[in-house]
């Protein structure tokens, strides 16, 4: 068995009595307290993640933005300095490699954002290094380099708009953009994105300085009533509000078109990896897509666990929890049309017995910026 790697912050893990758990290659809490009570702090207050596994690919030289745009199905071209957009990065088959952010530093500097390393930076790095071609462009992996920690919550911006030393105050950034800056005496960069539906902030340093960060933060949100979150909080508030995990939802087997993802690919684009393939699925249209499920009793549904209508399969599930500001159980699956009708009676086996299941809308949960 491979030894996991430790996050910098894996020793304040430990002194905070987390339980932790093999993620990704990773050594990382899944809980410091409860699910549940770290869930509630995130979506009422304010509560503050580890996610130094995620992974930095560096792109610079002169052709950065338009290799970019080449790799990715999103456009990016008439970025501006400070924006950040989301994208799946696609096989020629339309298959998804990842899906990431793309933050645009300047004309000839792109930070691309992907899935937890080593598993995905380092295969999306081998991947995105096989498409240079003539592109003046120098491909770096940088995710050991980085630090990363998330402060989530509807008073995020209350705890670190003080702290925060930057070109602007930080009730000014906006929704998808990011500046440089100082906290606590260290340089950082923060965005503006949030993965748990709720407002919030990321914040990359040096890998050297984010113990300092995260201590820093935790110190001045006491008084706020902030908790550290472990993946257990950070996988129930992304699945309330209906975003994708990468190698649960999405990944090389399901295109963009079927996940609801297609708003993020631009055919209007001269060309990217897998418009070919992306344009017959739109012409023929899809055959299945990702749908929203309510369990009303019977267990928790899986991933993988199989969907059936009148005893045939007809898809399989991707995500499913009980979400605890709903306090009801759900679940995402592809499932084949026309069975993802909303209103649909459906069957999810669940520990060799099929419990009833009905299509409904999505998301479960309205992500603040959609309330």
């Amino acid at each position: 068995m491979e030894e996991l790697l430790l996050t910098p912050l894996h020793e304040e893990h430990l002194k905070l009595k987390a339980r932790m758990i093999p993620f990704d290659g990773f050594d990382m809490p899944v809980q410091y307290t409860s699910i549940i009570e770290e869930h509630f702090a995130v979506r009422e207050k304010v509560g503050i993640f580890d996610v130094s596994h995620m992974g930095e690919i560096e792109l610079r030289g002169k052709d950065a933005l338009p290799f970019t745009d080449y790799i990715v199905t999103n456009s990016v071209m008439k970025m501006r300095d400070g924006d950040i957009k989301y994208s799946p990065l696609c096989y020629p088959d339309g298959g998804q490699v990842d899906d990431l952010f793309v933050y645009k530093v300047e004309d000839d500097f792109v930070l691309l954002v992907v899935n937890a390393s080593p598993n995905y930076s380092v295969k999306d790095f081998t991947w995105i290094s096989q498409q240079k071609g003539g592109f003046d462009v120098e491909i770096s992996n940088k995710s050991p380099d980085y630090g990363e920690v998330a402060v989530q919550g509807p008073i995020s911006e209350k705890l670190m708009g003080p702290l925060v030393k930057g070109d602007m105050p930080l009730k000014e950034l906006k929704r998808f953009k990011f500046m440089y800056g100082e906290l606590f005496g260290k340089k950082i960069l923060i965005s503006h994105t949030g993965y748990t539906g709720e407002d919030g902030f990321e914040v990359y340093s040096k890998a050297k300085d984010i113990v300092d960060i995260w201590n820093g933060i935790l110190e001045e949100g006491e008084r706020f009533g902030i908790k550290p979150a472990g993946l257990g909080a950070r996988d129930t508030t992304r699945f309330e509000v209906c975003y994708w995990l990468y190698g649960n939802d999405i990944d090389e087997t399901i295109n963009p078109l079927e996940t609801g993802q297609g708003w993020a690919v631009k055919f209007d684009k001269d060309k990217f990896i897998g418009k070919k393939a992306l344009l017959k699925v739109k012409e023929r249209g899809i055959s299945r897509n990702l749908a929203g499920l309510y369990i009303p009793a019977g267990g928790i549904p899986r991933h993988k666990m199989e969907v059936r209508k009148d005893g045939k399969k007809i898809g399989y599930i991707t995500s499913g929890s009980y979400c605890p500001s709903l306090k009801k159980v759900y679940a995402w699956a592809i499932i084949d049309l026309p069975y993802t009708e909303k209103g649909s009676k459906v069957n999810v086996v669940i520990r060799d017995k099929e419990v009833e299941a009905e299509v409904v809308d999505t998301p479960f949960v309205k992500p603040v910026n959609k309330r």
